[in-house]
């Protein structure tokens, strides 16, 4: 019984042709090519011919012939370390150089800015201020804590703590304290704070003073918790201010950086910069679908190997050590042609989805009009195209089309459904277009509450319950109706 169990399991193994495949499914076009050149340096035995600008499944394969004559001398799979496959990156960093695939493009080398990091340059900073070495020592390892929203997250006392145990550095409370205060001088205003009130304030003192800015700081130290709550009867009690005062005030506030640290133009982050998977054109009526050339490189295994493999053939006497020479040989072979069908059934894949989602929703394509879009879920494509649920979702959730009406994530075409007063499914898309547009015109003085937005989406045929009008603005990223209240 136990052997049995054992076998069953071994049989549910996934071969590495299977992890190449579902790996290389769902990364993006960027992602995509870097994997690519990773493989083309990894293997010597893979290698990339001219790229050419149109796509069709029908051209791959021709390249692996010639080594179709070694089918016999296989060695078995078993002796190929699946870890090479397991092992590779799930998302490797974006290629941030030109790659130009059409005879009308000229081949342009981009310049570029080396960054300095966040933290660096606030040690730059640091280096204007006259300190002792006790001093810098102390500054710079509160600029080490600082996070990368600007943020230091730590108590005054675990960070004496710290440098006492880690560095070596023994201080106190109030001389950390009055170094944080210089820390808090440097730019962008805001950094160093402990939590958002004193962030705010921190911005709020670096302003040139005015009435606005004098009651905005009063706002944030004496009424902090009031002001988020947006509580504004009382602060127009508690300040006996006019309304129009404490609407300047306000304005003041709400032109302030939460994130002081995120907004530095030099942060290591990386920007993801998008190109469409996908293009969709409109030609004499009749949609058109096209899969990004850089997605379709033509690859085919090296001849040089496939001849070193012939001569040891050829040989009579074979050592030792050509026997270790044509085993790495037939290893590079095998995983050449099997990144090579890896990429043709990641074509395929790709394409026979993206044209069943363009499919189903036809209509949206020519028109445009996103009250077009039908109910649609993973599975409604999967079943259209015979491919699992997770093989979909892997295409969805990571590409991204070119339509006539802007690039847009293929994810966002997926949403469930509902039935109108009059009997008809409609797109939960569209619910939450028409949620978005009560509230964007709703009096800001008296924003209307979920029941309330419940019951307008009645009225125009969309019967819905209050909680689910709540599921909706969470996903919609709008706040709840006392906290969109302005002054």
């Amino acid at each position: 019984m136990l052997k049995h169990s054992l076998q069953f399991k071994l049989s549910q193994k996934l071969s590495p042709q299977q992890i190449q495949l579902m790996k290389l499914i769902q990364l993006p076009t960027q992602a995509f090519e870097q994997r690519l050149q990773e493989e083309l340096v990894e293997n010597p035995a893979l290698e990339e011919s001219s790229k050419e600008d149109n796509y069709d499944l029908d051209d791959y394969g021709s390249d692996t012939d010639d080594y179709d004559d070694y089918d016999n001398e296989h060695i078995d799979t078993g002796d190929i370390n699946i870890d090479e496959y397991l092992s590779n990156d799930e998302t490797p960093d974006y290629k941030y150089q030109t790659n130009n695939y059409s005879d009308d493009d000229e081949d342009k080398t981009m310049p570029f800015a080396a960054p300095v990091s966040f933290h660096q340059d606030l040690i730059n900073q640091l280096n204007t201020f006259i300190l002792t070495d006790d001093e810098r020592d102390i500054a710079e390892f509160l600029v080490g804590s600082i996070d990368d929203m600007g943020y230091i997250r730590r108590t005054i006392q675990d960070i004496v703590d710290d440098m006492a145990f880690t560095q070596g550095i023994y201080t106190d409370e109030t001389t950390v304290e009055r170094i944080l205060h210089l820390v808090q001088e440097l730019e962008p205003a805001g950094v160093g704070a402990r939590d958002l009130q004193e962030c705010l304030l921190l911005q709020l003192k670096h302003k040139t003073p005015s009435d606005s800015v004098n009651l905005a700081i009063q706002v944030i130290e004496q009424q902090f918790e009031a002001f988020t709550k947006k509580h504004y009867d009382k602060l127009l009690q508690k300040f006996d201010v006019s309304q129009q005062q404490l609407r300047k005030a306000i304005d003041e506030i709400e032109k302030l950086n939460p994130k002081p640290g995120g907004s530095f133009d030099g942060n290591q982050k990386m920007v993801e910069h998008i190109v469409p998977d996908f293009t969709i054109r409109i030609v004499d009526g009749e949609l058109e679908l096209s899969l990004n050339g850089r997605n379709a490189p033509e690859l085919h295994v090296s001849k040089d190997y496939q001849e070193m493999l012939q001569s040891y053939k050829d040989t009579s006497e074979k050592s030792s050590s050509q026997k270790d020479a044509v085993q790495f040989i037939k290893q590079k072979l095998d995983s050449a042609k099997w990144f090579i069908d890896a990429i043709k059934q990641r074509q395929e894949t790709l394409y026979v989805t993206m044209n069943a989602i363009m499919f189903y929703q036809q209509e949206y394509f020519l028109e445009g009009e996103e009250t077009k879009l039908r109910p649609m879920i993973l599975k409604d494509i999967a079943d259209m195209v015979g491919l699992d649920i997770s093989t979909v979702s892997r295409v969805a959730n990571s590409k991204y089309v070119d339509t006539p009406y802007g690039t847009k994530l293929i994810k966002e075409f997926f949403s469930e459904s509902m039935t109108n007063d009059q009997g008809e499914e409609v797109s939960t898309i569209e619910i939450k277009n028409i949620l978005q547009q009560v509230i964007s015109e709703e009096d800001k003085r008296k924003p209307l509450p979920d029941d309330q937005l419940a019951e307008i989406l009645k009225e125009r045929g969309y019967p819905i319950a209050r909680r689910t009008i709540a599921k909706y603005r969470e996903q919609l990223d709008i706040p709840v109706a006392r906290l969109r209240k302005k002054i």
